[in-house]
C-alpha cells in the first residue's frame, strides 16, 4: 500500500490487516473505524450489511425487530464521512416473519429511517433489484411444500445520496440492445404518439452503440471454482457464507465513482467490493468483525496484480411469459384456509407419474397455439 492511499484514506488507531496498491483491510468494528476517519472522506459506500434474518447466520444477523435501530448508528457515520456528491448502496435480502407466509418490513423500514431521521435524512437517488437467476425455491415449507408462495429471488438494493445530485453516469454500465431493438434500429421505426400517451419521437431510431440498462440486475450467485475457494480450501480456511457475485458492487463502482476515489465497505466480508475496486483502481477499505473471514479475503489479492484479471464472461438471462402455460383449466383448486393445514403427502409432481404427467402438461401447453 503506498502513503499516499494511507494519507487519502485516515483510519486513526485502527491498523491495516492486509494492504494492497489501492486499499487495504480493516480488523475491527466498523462504526468504531468510522468515528476515527474524517468528515466528507469518501465517495462512495459499498455494503451488503447482516440481514435482518429469522434464523441466525453464522456471520452474526441481528434480528428484524431490533435492526432499524441496530443500523442507525451506522447511517448517522454514513452521512458524515460520505462527501456531498457521495453515494450509499445497500445490497439488502428481505426476510419472512417467523411461523408464518408473510413477510417482514424491516428492509423498507430501514431505508425510511435513513431517509426521515432528522440525522441522516438520504435522498433515495434510485431503487435497484438484484435478480438471482440461480435462486432455490425458498422458503420450501411455503414455496414447496405447502405451493401458497413462490421463490424470493430478488434483493433490495437501495441506492442512497446526500443530495439529489450525487455524481453518476449510467453510459459506464450500458448493455447490448436486444434482438428486437436491432431488428427497430435496421428497419426504422415511425414516430408517432403511443396509446400510454408517450410521445416517441424520431430520436428513438438513433444508434447509440448500447441500451441504458434498467434498475434490474440479473447476476447468478453461482461461485463454486473460483480462487477465492480454492484459497480457502487449500489453507483450511472457512469461506465467508454470503459473499455476494463481484458484478453487484462493480456496477455501482463503474456508475458512481472516478479512478483514485475512496470507496469503504463497513461489513467487507471476504472483500468482494476491495477486489473490484483493486482491478478498477480505486482506493478502498473493508472492515469486518470476523478476522477469520479477513484470512480468507487476503487470497484475492495473492494472484499477482488484480487490475490485470479478466472480466466475467458476457451472459443473459430470460424470464418466460407468466401466461406460458394459462391456457386452459385451472390445475386444481385453491385451499380454503389459505394454505394453513400441511398437506399429508408430497405434490403428486415429485413422484414418477406426478412427474411425467407434469412434463406431458408442459409440452402441450407450450406446443398449443
Amino acid at each position: 500500500m503506498t502513503d499516499m492511499v494511507r494519507k487519502a484514506i485516515s483510519v486513526g488507531k485502527f491498523k491495516s490487516y492486509h494492504s494492497s496498491r489501492h486499499g487495504f483491510m480493516v480488523h475491527g468494528d466498523s462504526l468504531s473505524l468510522m468515528k476515527e476517519m474524517a468528515d466528507e472522506s469518501v465517495d462512495l459506500i459499498m455494503t451488503s450489511p447482516p440481514f435482518g434474518l429469522v434464523r441466525k447466520k453464522s456471520y452474526g444477523n441481528v434480528d428484524a425487530e431490533k435492526y432499524v435501530a441496530w443500523f442507525r448508528d451506522f447511517g448517522v457515520q454514513f452521512r458524515r464521512i460520505l462527501k456531498p456528491a457521495g453515494s450509499l448502496v445497500i445490497d439488502i435480502g428481505g426476510a419472512w416473519v417467523p411461523g408464518q407466509p408473510t413477510r417482514s418490513l424491516y428492509h423498507f423500514e430501514l431505508l425510511i429511517m435513513l431517509c426521515k431521521d432528522p440525522e441522516i435524512q438520504f435522498h433515495l437517488a434510485q431503487e435497484f433489484f438484484w435478480w438471482n437467476p440461480a435462486k432455490l425455491p425458498t422458503p420450501a415449507e411455503w414455496v414447496n411444500i405447502r405451493r401458497i408462495r413462490v421463490k424470493d429471488a430478488v434483493n433490495c438494493v437501495w441506492w442512497l445520496s446526500k443530495t439529489p445530485w450525487p455524481k453518476a453516469c449510467n453510459k459506464r454500465v450500458l448493455t447490448p440492445y436486444s434482438t428486437s431493438m436491432n431488428t427497430l434500429l435496421k428497419n426504422g421505426y415511425k414516430a408517432k404518439l403511443r396509446p400510454s400517451g408517450h410521445d416517441i419521437s424520431d430520436k428513438f431510431s438513433i444508434d447509440n452503440g448500447a441500451a441504458i440498462p434498467p434498475n434490474l440486475i440479473a447476476v447468478p450467485n453461482t461461485e463454486s471454482n473460483s480462487y477465492y475457494l480454492r484459497y480457502c480450501q487449500g489453507k483450511g480456511y472457512m469461506p465467508h457464507p454470503a459473499r455476494f457475485p463481484a458484478a453487484l458492487p462493480e456496477f455501482f463502482v463503474r456508475m458512481l465513482t472516478d479512478r483514485e476515489d475512496v470507496v469503504f465497505d463497513p461489513f467487507g466480508g471476504s472483500c468482494v467490493t476491495g477486489e473490484v475496486c483493486e482491478r478498477l483502481r480505486r482506493k478502498w477499505v473493508c472492515c469486518d468483525l470476523d478476522e477469520g473471514y479477513l484470512k480468507a479475503a487476503v487470497g484475492r489479492f495473492e494472484r499477482g496484480n488484480v487490475k490485470d484479471l479478466k472480466p466475467a464472461k458476457s451472459s443473459s438471462y430470460s424470464l418466460c411469459h407468466p401466461a406460458v402455460l394459462w391456457n386452459g383449466d385451472d390445475p386444481e383448486k385453491l385451499s380454503k384456509d389459505g394454505g394453513r393445514q400441511r398437506p399429508k403427502r408430497s405434490p403428486a409432481a415429485t413422484t414418477p407419474k406426478g412427474r411425467e404427467e407434469c412434463r406431458r402438461f408442459v409440452q402441450q401447453r407450450l406446443l398449443k397455439p
